[in-house]
């Protein structure tokens, strides 16, 4: 009787993080030049105030705001998003952990990278849930 070997060794693991963190650094890249480039284009000409300090306008402070910004084809929105992206990444890359990890059966990290995961997630919407 032949032992089935798992389609989840280390080095496919290896391979797919390692294409999930390269693949999700170059859609933000992506996301945030080409909003760069939409709001050049709409404000490129426009001449700054730098007397007087202007934050984030209020919609893009949430994720609800960005996704409306960028349906609405607008430079910061999409700009935001781009981040948004590059800091879902490293969290996509612990998420994807704890699912190859349970693939092949090792409890002890799969608990770690839940671990991490968590505190991942607390410290992106914990101070959301405080306030």
């Amino acid at each position: 009787m032949m032992k089935e070997q798992s389609v989840w060794t280390d080095k496919r693991v290896e391979d797919i993080m390692g294409n999930l963190l390269i693949l999700g650094v170059i859609i933000a890249a992506a996301l945030a030049i080409f909003g760069g480039v939409v709001f050049l284009i709409r404000h490129g000409l426009e001449k700054p105030d730098y007397g007087v300090f202007h934050g984030e306008p209020s919609d893009l402070r949430s994720i609800e705001g960005v996704i409306s910004q960028t349906l609405n084809f607008r430079g910061r929105g999409i700009i935001q998003l781009g981040l948004m992206m590059l800091i879902l990444t490293p969290i996509a890359r612990v998420a994807f952990s704890v699912f190859a990890f349970y693939k092949e059966n090792d409890r002890l990290y799969v608990a770690v990278n839940l671990i991490v995961l968590c505190f991942l997630l607390f410290s992106l919407f914990g101070g959301i849930a405080i306030k």
